[in-house]
């Protein structure tokens, strides 16, 4: 990924030496032969665009032509309405620079979808500034761009200052620690932020102890993806301390009390992790969504996340599927459920993993207590009405870090 940005870099330096050794970038002529062919396309346009349209277009097919790329026909089809799709469109650094300087004056998009287009660090650069200004666009997807840290960077800061966006996806980028404390940086300082995706990229322990703190204080956010990554001892029991809430926090600075749904499978939490998530379900008494498949759970961590489970009267669903904690940790998390009767549990999924009969027998006891509530095992694939938020269910990158 990284090799493919530099290259992209590389020639695009030297395309731009190139075009100002000849003069083509801003010469007399290219601007005179430019105009006739902008007016011919206004005038076959204004027949079935209005001013606003025509406008936006004009701007952005002269973007295109200073830098040197083919214009999104997706664009140029986007008329008025709300979300502009231009995802595996390959547009590259330059592209993204042509589509910058378009979306300032676009009064209609709200969403803005450009998923695997290769923009790298450089042209996740060039849309953070447009991005900056917008009080229009409050969803925006850059998943799969290779943007690294340096787009990291500049998209956190552009997000910063923008209070009107909303959602922001930025899965498979190959983040790493390095890009945590901007992304730490953006917790902090946005309170408009309801929705951020962080899955398929590179954040590990060191990346958990610094987003951990910032999840604790972020004053807003209500769902959260951080699954497929790195997050693994100490940093995995920081990041879930951010969940806690303690008497000895103060009102602006105690722990996360906004966070709905939180998807942190495909980690390494283990036993640890999955102790300090019991902690902080003691306390939470706003999160009712938690996916945690596959994060090397034995019985002993499923035991001690059921101590929180003891208690909890907000979680409505829990994921637990593809841990090696064998029946005996899915008997010990179902039963300190039977021993809360003011549980609002309604899936607790332990899908692919074999139990026994006592377990089943323990099952339809609780089930007696909570009637609203569906167990999911290896043996039991039951109907759970309710569809899990995209937010727990991430479409799979091209290339999934390992």
């Amino acid at each position: 990924m990284r090799a493919q940005c530099q290259r992209s870099g590389v020639k695009e330096e030297q395309e731009e030496e190139v075009a100002a050794a000849s003069g083509r970038l801003a010469g007399p002529p290219e601007a005179e032969e430019g105009s006739v062919v902008d007016s011919d396309s206004d005038q076959e346009m204004e027949g079935i665009r209005g001013p606003g349209e025509l406008t936006k277009d004009t701007l952005y097919l002269r973007s295109c032509q200073a830098h040197s790329v083919v214009p999104a026909s997706c664009f140029l089809r986007q008329g008025r309405t709300p979300e502009l799709n231009l995802r595996h469109r390959g547009l590259g650094p330059q592209g993204a620079r042509a589509l910058a300087s378009a979306l300032t004056s676009n009064p209609y998009v709200k969403r803005l979808d450009l998923r695997d287009n290769g923009l790298c660090g450089a042209g996740v650069e060039a849309l953070a500034g447009a991005l900056s200004k917008t009080s229009i666009i409050s969803d925006v997807d850059l998943s799969e761009n290779q943007m690294g840290v340096v787009g990291a960077q500049a998209i956190c800061a552009a997000l910063t200052v923008n209070p009107t966006m909303q959602k922001v996806q930025l899965a498979g980028n190959g983040l790493e620690e390095h890009a945590a404390r901007y992304l730490a940086e953006l917790l902090l300082a946005h309170t408009g932020l309801k929705s951020l995706d962080l899955s398929y990229n590179q954040l590990n322990d060191h990346a958990g102890e610094i987003l951990g703190p910032a999840l604790a204080e972020n004053t807003g956010l209500t769902e959260l993806n951080i699954s497929w990554n790195h997050l693994r001892g100490p940093g995995a029991v920081a990041f879930a301390r951010g969940l806690e809430w303690s008497p000895g926090f103060t009102l602006a600075f105690q722990a996360n009390i906004f966070l709905r749904v939180l998807d942190i499978s495909y980690n390494g939490f283990g036993d640890p992790g999955a102790s300090a998530v019991g902690e902080a379900l003691k306390t939470n008494n706003v999160l009712e969504e938690l996916s945690m498949s596959n994060n090397r759970i034995s019985a002993v961590g499923a035991l001690s996340l059921g101590l929180g489970l003891r208690v909890n009267q907000t979680l409505r669903i829990l994921v637990m599927s593809r841990n090696p904690m064998r029946g005996e940790g899915c008997f010990g998390v179902l039963k300190s459920v039977q021993e809360n009767p003011m549980s609002a549990l309604e899936l607790l999924d332990f899908s692919e993993i074999q139990v026994d009969r006592e377990f089943d027998d323990l099952a339809s006891s609780v089930k007696v207590l909570l009637p609203a509530l569906h167990v999911k095992t290896a043996a039991h694939r039951v109907k759970y009405k309710k569809e899990l938020p995209s937010v727990l269910t991430p479409s799979l990158p091209v290339s999934v870090p390992k």
